[in-house]
């Protein structure tokens, strides 16, 4: 490779070159206060342990409009690195953007001047996959390079996007040039959209291939018509980062009308206690439920012990993030590994830090992790900064998660022990767990038996994953009974599914304040775009009063009933369970930012339309309808 060079400050013009030196005489970056979550909004952020500052922004940074894709590593020698797309002209994927780097040498609490590693002049140098190599001391930089474009417009279709590889012997003060990696690491037919990382890679410490460094990439073929398959890979070099070789394929036909099952991309790994490595990737418009998948590789990367699958209820928006051993445990036991991804499945906001025990096979669900910020939030990284802390880099603020890219240190004490199982209430669906009664939901005199009271504050009932509960494209009933005498806000009964205008889902509430009962589905039919359909009673009944609800699907239409009173609208074809994350609530909505103050009893779902007489039997009687069942709540006992 050519000779190292040094890295340039920030300096595109006289007037911000000026700026760029005083900035190095400064040696800081500036303490910019960021809000983190308060502690009414997550039992881990009442803790002490956490400390925030804002690390690039277009104000304090001159020269640049936006500052995005953030990536976070640490040398052998304790310099943090934290690397970041520096966008000239506009925020756009697509522009002039630079790769920018920014270094700490005492742990991210304060930070050198932004260097300049490799300028775009005028075209697109990013999505930065940094990984150190342990016996050297040598840092890697893989980055991919694109034509830019003078507007905020995406790549054309196909784009054609090239990988690179830059070095750094001296801790990133310096960086060789960047070496064009097309020859060895992208394949004659991924000849369009091409992407390395971006997130931090690993090198292995185990096995017959300790000292490998490995990280991911996701690319496109197009056939000179279309896009005809995505594709996500590992590559790999067993000499510190001189050569690279593709190991780990695996690609998802794109049918003609678009469709296609899985797009994982924007992957990131960790080398699990026995070697294995786990690659937890972004799940992009693919139909299969959920928008997490992950593959395993047990040969050092060389291949996948299957194709990706999806996690349909590890919920996150679209969005890329990061996984992480907790530092400080065993390197031969299992461990704690930390996922950092933005909580809400529709939309990038509320940054959080979720935490598994078994080696990424199960995380936490998102009441039990820890809340970063409720702030909009987007791509992220982490790095082990010392046996007792972790950093995190991260997009986030108060108006647009694109606003700045923060970094937050925070402890294990911060995080929280490892919580006792929830309280369960039967589910009586055939081979049903139970079901998780969250925030301390009460019992009280029901219907029928008991029935679960719910706060208004954090009360729900959430149903573990099984694949008998999303219900597709069939007909249903989902039955309940509620009381609640609330008078404004949304008071939600049942939600099945996603959230947000696009996922599909299927949900009943009150509203109150709107004088009605709403029950809303949300389907998607083919590569059509999303259709809603949406049925209303013309009160409240928020008397205080048992009353009965039933929603069916059948023959096209869509039928409210409430007390044996129906009101109906047309249906909406298509499925209601696909692509977008996937959950039962019950006196919850999907993104937890609604909850019920009220009461529910005898919670079912059928796969099916329940006739007039079979409804009545269940409003009038309590009678069992055997056959079909999707759950069954009857909330006589909690334990």
């Amino acid at each position: 490779m050519p000779s190292v060079l040094p890295a340039r400050t920030a300096a595109r013009r006289p007037l911000l070159r000026v700026m760029a030196l005083l900035a190095v005489a400064a040696l800081i970056s500036p303490a910019v206060t960021v809000r983190a979550a308060a502690a009414e909004e997550s039992p881990a952020a009442a803790r002490t342990g956490i400390e925030q500052q804002v690390l690039f922004k277009a104000s304090q940074d001159p020269g640049y409009a936006c500052f995005r894709i953030p990536a976070i590593v640490k040398s052998t020698r304790g310099t943090l690195l934290a690397f970041a797309e520096g966008r000239v002209d506009n925020c756009g994927d697509a522009g002039d953007i630079d790769l920018v780097l920014k270094r700490s040498t005492d742990g991210g609490r304060t930070w050198g001047p932004l260097q300049v590693i490799d300028e775009g002049r005028g075209d697109t140098h990013g999505n930065p996959a940094p990984i150190v190599d342990r016996r050297t001391g040598r840092i890697v930089l893989a980055s991919t390079y694109n034509k830019g474009r003078d507007d905020s417009l995406p790549c054309d279709v196909p784009c054609d996007r090239t990988p690179h590889l830059q070095y750094s012997d001296d801790e990133g003060a310096s960086w060789s040039e960047p070496q064009d990696l097309t020859g060895s690491i992208r394949r004659p037919d991924w000849n369009s959209w091409y992407a390395t990382g971006p997130v931090h890679g690993i090198q292995l410490a185990h096995g017959p291939h300790a000292g490998r460094l490995v990280f991911g990439v996701n690319t496109e073929t197009h056939d000179g018509t279309r896009i005809t398959a995505n594709h996500a890979a590992l590559v790999h070099s067993d000499d510190g980062g001189r050569n690279w070789r593709i190991g780990a394929v695996d690609s998802w036909a794109i049918a003609p009308d678009g469709l296609f099952r899985q797009k994982p991309s924007e992957m990131t790994l960790v080398e699990r206690h026995d070697g294995t490595i786990y690659v937890n990737g972004r799940e992009q418009d693919g139909t299969d439920l959920g928008h997490r998948t992950y593959a395993v590789s047990r040969d050092g990367g060389e291949s996948f012990e299957h194709p990706f699958r999806a996690i349909p209820d590890l919920y996150t928006p679209m969005v890329q993030g990061s996984v992480l051993r907790l530092p400080g445990g065993s390197r031969t036991k299992p461990g704690r590994l930390l996922f950092s991804a933005p909580a809400d499945p529709d939309r990038r906001r509320t940054m959080s830090i979720r935490s598994s025990y078994d080696e990424g096979r199960t995380w936490e669900s998102v009441d039990r992790g820890a809340t970063v910020t409720t702030d909009w939030s987007g791509y992220s990284d982490m790095v082990a900064i010392s046996g007792k802390e972790v950093g995190l880099l991260y997009e986030g603020g108060a108006v647009d998660a694109r606003d700045e890219i923060r970094f937050a240190r925070f402890t294990e004490d911060w995080l929280g022990p490892r919580r006792g199982p929830d309280p369960t209430t039967p589910d009586l669906a055939p081979f049903a767990r139970g079901a998780a009664v969250l925030g301390g939901a009460s019992t009280v005199d029901g219907r029928f038996g008991r029935a679960l009271s719910f706060d208004g504050t954090d009360d729900a009932v959430r149903l573990p994953f099984r694949r008998s509960l999303p219900l597709g494209t069939r007909d249903f009933t989902a039955s309940l009974w509620f009381r609640y005498s609330a008078t404004d806000g949304d008071q939600p009964f049942l939600w099945m599914g996603g959230v947000g205008t696009r996922n599909p889902q299927v949900w009943v509430r009150g509203e109150p304040d709107r004088g009605r009962v709403t029950a809303l589905m949300t389907t998607v039919n083919g590569a059509a775009p999303a259709a809603t359909a949406a049925v209303r009673t013309t009160q409240p009944y928020n008397d205080g009063q048992w009353h009965h609800l039933a929603l069916r699907r059948t023959d096209g239409q869509l039928h409210l009933t409430v007390d044996g009173v129906d009101t109906v609208a047309p249906d909406a074809p298509g499925t209601v369970s696909r692509s977008s994350t996937f959950g039962v609530h019950v006196g919850q909505k999907a993104d937890s930012r609604g909850w019920l103050t009220g009461s529910l009893d005898e919670v079912r779902v059928y796969s099916r339309a329940l006739s007039d007489a079979e409804l009545a039997r269940v409003r009038e009687s309590n009678a069992p309808i055997y056959g079909s069942t999707v759950l069954w709540l009857p909330f006589d006992r909690t334990s």
